[in-house]
């Protein structure tokens, strides 16, 4: 038997399952027989405590799973969350009840919202369930910490499970929920944990049963018989030696050369990027200095993290993206207005135009800071649809200063008219996360349409290869950011239709580097006809990967 996900990363993993234990019972909705003032006490000291021990959690993990947690700390210390609190208990509840209500309340509209606040819910439920663990006294839910490795299967992980999880004893992940851009598929992919999201049926698998955890495919194999199992075995050793092997700049087998870039998060990761190797930065998110602030940053604030970074890039490229918020990633001083489609509202370079101060603030600290450092420094615009917006925002970059703008594609509009986006630009960076949910109009964060979500899909690659072509006849370059450069055989087509450097997590950067060098460029060409005339995702993995293997 077997069930299919969205595989995160190239390894394999075989092991016996085991459950996330199930969450804590909702608490009754019985009246306190204690005070109001007792209650509301209780609840704030909870609340602390939670926050406290949160945060304490990332203290240790690091990284950027530190980052996430400290967002997580926020939502316990959230004063509204706790206005809310306060004003349930002062009907008669128990801390217990108003904290369940109160979060689910604003679960609920996290939902609705959809897009990056959607997937925040997750993260709310998890916080709901410490506060009222400590409001009882009793352990919160969490990873099961048994005496031997095993594969964890579970509904989806918060951030402060994902974060510390035992990765002696942890084989191999598998969600029921969650797509590929879910905080479990990032921090799997920043510890190199074997993972599959959106399985569907995953937690029907019985505690105690062997599985095959394969990321390349994201299959899931229950009961593997014995060839099965040799197989993966030979395939496990295979990538622990390739893991091991040194690292080396990104070529094909006829040496056409394939810069392999760094996605980064902030500045903190640079050092790890470059010992996996790193070739510079392909994608700079920006978002961290700007999500939790009441304010925007201000320029002086900027460019110390900018210059951080490109010091740790001296003399190579460093791709840096401008803040890309917005409607489903509000900002009290950008935009907050609630949208009945935030997917398709005021977000990224839309958001900014609305509030360009913001926007010249923020290219005004990457140049001070280039100037500071010898890193190649390049610009972008995140979410361009229109000839006439990348205008708007390289005309600003060159004004202010910096030598290289360019743009993301990252919905159809702007891949269908790159020839002429690519006179103006410098260059393109493809975003395949965005530009498939738009492309297939599939919630990129909803585990329930998590099989539209996959770039494999033909529609998916000839918008790639629009880009490609355009790039080729103008000479700009073409660089992949998106998670489709992570999945090694993919990144392979990716370069057959015209991508001229590839972005990925640091952590997949020796999975593909390795695949690029097994093939010549007229090879990688040919997989990328064979996948653009497959009717379907699935179609064209396959028949690439037949093709590779003959």
């Amino acid at each position: 038997m077997t069930f299919q996900g969205v595989g995160i990363g190239r390894g394999m993993a075989m092991g016996t399952v085991l459950q996330m234990p199930a969450p804590l019972p909702e608490p009754q909705d019985a009246p306190s027989t204690l005070s109001v003032d007792a209650e509301k006490e209780r609840a704030a000291v909870a609340l602390a405590a939670t926050a406290a021990g949160i945060r304490a959690r990332g203290e240790r993990a690091g990284g950027s799973a530190k980052d996430v947690l400290e967002a997580q700390a926020f939502m316990a210390e959230d004063p509204t969350l706790s206005d809310d609190v306060k004003a349930r208990i002062g009907t008669g509840k128990t801390a217990e009840r108003a904290v369940f209500e109160a979060f689910a309340s604003f679960r609920d509209l996290l939902v609705s919202m959809s897009g990056y606040m959607g997937e925040r819910a997750t993260d709310l439920d998890d916080v709901s369930q410490r506060v009222v663990a400590q409001l009882q006294g009793v352990e919160a839910p969490g990873v099961p910490d048994p005496d031997h490795q095993f594969v964890l299967v579970a509904r989806d992980l918060a951030p402060a499970d994902t974060a510390l999880l035992n990765l002696d004893k942890v084989l191999g992940l598998i969600t029921s929920d969650g797509g590929p851009t879910s905080h479990t598929a990032i921090l799997a992919r920043e510890k190199s944990i074997v993972a599959a999201v959106g399985v569907a049926g995953a937690l029907e698998i019985a505690n105690g049963t062997t599985v095959i955890v394969d990321a390349s495919t994201g299959t899931i194999t229950v009961d593997p018989n014995e060839d099965e199992r040799f197989a993966a075995k030979m395939a496990i050793q295979e990538r622990a030696s390739l893991a091991n092997a040194p690292a080396g700049p990104g070529r094909l087998a006829d040496d056409t050369e394939i810069p392999l870039l760094a996605n980064l998060g902030s500045a903190g990761g640079a050092e790890e990027a470059v010992e996996l190797g790193a070739e510079g930065v392909g994608l700079f998110r920006t978002e961290f200095l700007f999500l939790d602030s009441a304010q925007a940053p201000t320029v002086e604030e900027q460019q110390s993290q900018y210059s951080s970074l490109f010091a740790a890039f001296p003399g190579k490229k460093v791709v840096v993206r401008a803040l890309d918020a917005g409607a489903d990633k509000p900002l009290s001083f950008l935009n907050d207005a609630p949208e009945e489609n935030p997917a398709l509202g005021l977000r990224g370079l839309r958001a900014l135009r609305a509030n360009e101060q913001i926007l010249r603030d923020q290219l005004t600290a990457i140049r001070n800071a280039e100037a500071e450092n010898t890193a190649d420094v390049w610009v972008m615009a995140p979410m361009v649809s229109t000839l006439e917006e990348t205008r708007y925002f390289t005309s600003i970059a060159r004004e202010i200063g910096l030598k290289t703008a360019g743009v993301m594609i990252e919905v159809p509009s702007s891949a269908l008219l790159a020839d002429r986006i690519l006179v103006d630009a410098d260059f393109a960076s493809i975003g395949t996360n965005d530009l498939t949910q738009y492309t297939l109009a599939a919630d990129r964060l909803l585990g329930s349409v998590a099989s539209f979500q996959d770039p494999w899909h033909p529609a998916v690659l000839r918008l790639v290869g629009e880009v490609g072509k355009a790039g080729a006849a103008l000479g700009k370059p073409v660089g992949i950011c998106g998670e489709a450069a992570a999945d090694p055989l993919l990144a392979v087509v990716l370069v057959g239709l015209g991508a001229t450097s590839l972005s990925m997590s640091p952590a997949a950067l020796a999975d593909v580097r390795a695949e690029l060098r097994l093939y010549t460029i007229e090879q990688a060409q040919h997989f990328a006809e064979l996948a653009l005339k497959a009717n379907s995702a699935m179609e064209a993995r396959a028949a690439v990967s037949a093709s590779a293997s003959s």
